[in-house]
């Protein structure tokens, strides 16, 4: 077991509250506590407009509540480091969020986020809130073509938020942005890789024992184990296993404008993402595709944990012009629109 002296924390039970304490001191423009471990835009958009809302573990920053803000996320919902917060405080944001227009909750398919989404979606239907949910899976580890009860959430959860969020901010209904959330999540997929695990910040404890010069690719959320572990290759050997394994999942076509965004997970620098990346957009121009959006950046991280994940997308129209067009003023995701 690692010494928990190596991380710069108090006491181990404060530090979710903490970390939110001081994230949204650092940020009061754009987030403010809206109840107990519950992150909320500091302007909220007005009422008439769908909420976006989200609900997820700490020990994974900036996800999610980084994403809170104008064009994004309305309400972060966020549980203890790597566990989802109870049905009781995501139905509390519920309450808070409660307008005519409805609200859109981005869940990821994890067993204890699902649990609490629905437990707390059948409370607020019976205090006559109007919610829906929308369940990501882009995580391909359990297998090209595998059920999407089966996949897991990953890092392709943010790009969504700032799809929804923007046409969420342009007045559309809440059964508009569930097609055009589903079309996005029909269309994405992402795979991990990690060559360190990482340690859980409360006890220490290692998640996953990976030796000295083995990577796994199919790394989960929290470290968990994927794919099978395997000697550790070059940047430009791993990131054309992975494009391939990933348009295998998808079927792009030649012409298709696709997304690639690859998020670090806690300690891998950006001159390594920025090379993985490069050969990644190469493996997909080889295809015939046209990458128009992308992105190198740590969005869901895995605290120290030493890998990446890596997001490939075909994109409609209304997807790209969300993306890159609509403004986004989240302390982590900043768009100035068009």
């Amino acid at each position: 077991m690692s010494d928990i002296k190596i991380k710069f924390i108090n006491e181990p039970d404060r530090i979710t509250p903490e970390l939110l304490e001081g994230y949204v001191l650092a940020y009061p423009d754009q987030v403010k506590l809206g109840g107990e471990n519950i992150v909320v835009r500091a302007n909220p958009k007005d009422e008439s407009k769908v909420a976006i809302v989200t609900l997820g573990g700490s020990g994974h920053e900036p996800a999610l509540s980084g994403f809170v803000g104008e064009g994004m996320l309305d309400c972060s919902v966020v549980g203890d480091i790597f566990a989802a917060p109870g049905a009781q405080r995501l139905f509390q944001a519920l309450q808070l969020m409660k307008r005519e227009a409805g609200i859109l909750l981005i869940v990821l398919n994890h067993s204890g986020d699902v649990m609490s989404a629905n437990m707390a979606c059948q409370l607020a239907e019976r205090m006559g809130i109007k919610v829906k949910q929308i369940l990501t899976h882009d995580d391909i580890s359990a297998g090209i073509g595998a059920d999407a009860g089966d996949r897991r959430g990953l890092a392709g959860c943010v790009p969504l938020a700032k799809i929804l969020g923007a046409a969420a901010e342009e007045g559309k209904s809440l059964e508009e942005l569930i097609e055009i959330g589903e079309r996005y999540n029909n269309q994405v997929a992402t795979l991990a890789v990690a060559m360190r695990s990482c340690t859980h910040p409360q006890n220490g404890g290692v998640i996953t024992d990976l030796p000295a010069g083995v990577m796994e690719i199919g790394m989960g959320q929290h470290g968990e184990g994927g794919g099978g572990q395997k000697p550790l290759v070059s940047a430009d050997d791993t990131a054309a296993e992975m494009v391939d394994l990933l348009c295998q999942q998808i079927q792009p076509k030649a012409g298709d404008k696709m997304m690639l965004v690859i998020n670090g997970v806690g300690a891998t620098t950006y001159m390594e993402q920025s090379i993985i990346f490069r050969k990644a957009y190469k493996e997909l121009e080889a295809r015939g595709l046209q990458v128009v959006f992308g992105r190198i950046q740590e969005i869901l991280t895995v605290q120290e944990q030493a890998g990446f994940q890596m997001i490939v997308a075909i994109l409609d129209e209304d997807h790209i012009d969300y993306l890159k067009n609509k403004r986004a003023d989240a302390p982590y995701w900043t768009t100035i629109g068009k």
